[in-house]
């Protein structure tokens, strides 16, 4: 018997059989602000305002105003439960993603009739069309610009269709057939191609999918230099999978779409238009960003015009996430970790053994690193280590250095050796001047006028726990006992 091909939904069964993973709920919820707060206290985690925690993905079967759909959220705002996920230990996520990234399977393209995301087909241009009462996405706060899709896939090509990218955006809910799109400057793919739309004055046919295997959007994350232009990130979630991601021919635009979505929103990016993206608030806010800010509002949105949604034929689900949530930590930070041991491991081989971005980061801004010296003769190639972490991610801002023995998956061991093995005046490292991420609100002319001199630059960090090798004797750590049968003592 063939294995069972992945998706959304097999993925679910499979949570379903781990305790504490997963959770459903019949009571009604309104997508309008309620629900992320309600998943706010359960599970959302990262850099949400406090009180939250790490718990379960759960699943909204009654969402008000969209009686034929669900929504699901935190597929991957736990750690523990992506590794579950892509049945590996969660502890070397990054080195299970740089194989995976390095060995892709490309996907394939299977008929209409092996798609279960076009089951159901809406037009744009049916009376009565409007995606803002067909597509249950939530608004994450009171403040935000509109409902947002936020774990939408965009898939789209270079006009001669020879180079194809994979990513995700942030896109508020206009009008009936219009969505704002934010395409971050020269930090995407997508942005490129479009760029060589805009040139030829035609609109960037694209698919926005939505529900997916948990994998996908991890994989779609990578950025360069370690997937360069025309790399197909769909590849990533091929090889975790060893498996191809299937696509399917839209059917009103000519790209291909995401076949075992539960929802694909076909679209054009008209070029060189945009729009205000709150236009229907005014609120000066976008959403909840990574850092753990609402983000303001940009006033020159990429406007994308609907020309079809198709999805799944039974309760079709809308994935969504919230923003400073640990699953954005999931989504950007552990593809984050591949790019840096890809570097460093070609660098400098056997020197870093692994490499952590917390949720104190949101995934992007701080990475742990832990280091491996053999002999006097190491000593500095740690800072060398942080250098090369810079050059692997762009938006990465600060860079903690530790040793072996150090737990970097626990913050309190890692502020355990700033404090026994870090001297201010000698193991800081500042370097100034350089491109960072526009989203993190220190990164102003106004905060640091003599360094910044245009917002998205920073100062970035490093600090350096690990101890001098020659001095390794005045730091071991109390040596207890190892007891293999521990576990009997609590039976």
């Amino acid at each position: 018997m063939a294995e069972s091909k992945y998706d959304l939904r097999k993925v679910i069964e499979e949570l379903k059989k781990v305790p504490g993973q997963y959770h459903e709920t019949d009571l009604e919820i309104d997508p309008e602000a309620d629900l992320s707060g309600v998943y706010r206290y359960i599970g959302a985690g990262g850099t949400v305002k406090r009180p939250t925690q790490e718990g379960p993905a759960m699943m909204f079967n009654n969402v008000k105003g969209f009686s034929n759909s669900r929504v699901f959220i935190g597929a991957l705002a736990s750690r523990k439960r992506v590794g579950k996920i892509m049945h590996h230990d969660w502890h070397t996520l990054g080195q299970y993603l740089n194989e995976a990234v390095s060995n892709p399977i490309a996907p394939v393209l299977v008929e209409k009739e092996d798609a279960p995301a076009q089951e159901v087909v809406h037009l744009a241009t049916e009376k009565g069309f409007d995606i803002r009462k067909l597509l249950a996405a939530p608004t994450n706060t009171p403040n935000d610009a509109g409902p947002y899709i936020t774990m939408g896939v965009v898939r789209g090509s270079s006009p001669d269709d020879t180079q194809h990218d994979v990513t995700i955006h942030r896109m508020v809910l206009e009008d009936k057939d219009t969505i704002g799109m934010y395409i971050m400057p020269g930090g995407r793919h997508i942005g490129a191609f479009l760029k060589e739309y805009e040139e030829i004055d035609q609109p960037m046919p694209i698919t926005i999918n939505i529900g997916l295997d948990p994998v996908i959007p991890i994989g779609v994350t990578f950025e360069p230099p370690t997937t360069p232009l025309g790399y197909d990130e769909l590849g990533v979630a091929g090889a975790i999978r060893n498996q191809p991601v299937e696509l399917v021919q839209g059917v009103a635009v000519n790209e291909t779409g995401i076949a075992r979505s539960e929802w694909i929103i076909e679209a054009e990016i008209m070029p060189n238009t945009s729009m205000q993206e709150d236009i229907n608030t005014n609120t000066g806010f976008a959403m909840p960003e990574f850092p753990g800010y609402n983000g303001t509002a940009n006033s020159a949105v990429h406007v994308v015009k609907i020309k079809a949604v198709t999805h799944r034929k039974v309760n079709p689900i809308v994935q969504t996430t919230i923003g400073p949530s640990e699953e954005h930590v999931s989504m950007a930070g552990i593809p984050t970790e591949a790019s840096i041991l890809s570097l460093v491991n070609r660098a400098i081989p056997g020197k870093v053994t692994n490499v952590y971005n917390p949720p104190a980061g949101g995934g992007k801004l701080m990475t742990i690193m832990q280091i491996h010296k053999d002999d006097i003769n190491d000593e500095g190639i740690q800072r060398q280590a942080a250098l090369l972490a810079f050059s692997a991610f762009k938006e990465l801002k600060t860079v903690i250095l530790v040793d072996e023995d150090v737990d970097i998956f626990d913050m309190n061991d890692v502020m355990w050796t700033l404090n026994t093995r870090f001297q201010a005046d000698k193991d800081i490292m500042v370097l100034e001047g350089l491109r960072n991420h526009p989203l993190d609100p220190s990164e102003r002319p106004e905060y640091d006028p003599a360094r910044i001199r245009q917002r998205g630059m920073s100062s970035k960090l490093v600090l350096d726990g690990t101890f001098p090798y020659d001095m390794k004797e005045q730091f071991i750590r109390a040596p207890f006992k190892e007891i293999s049968n521990w576990r009997d003592y609590l039976k």
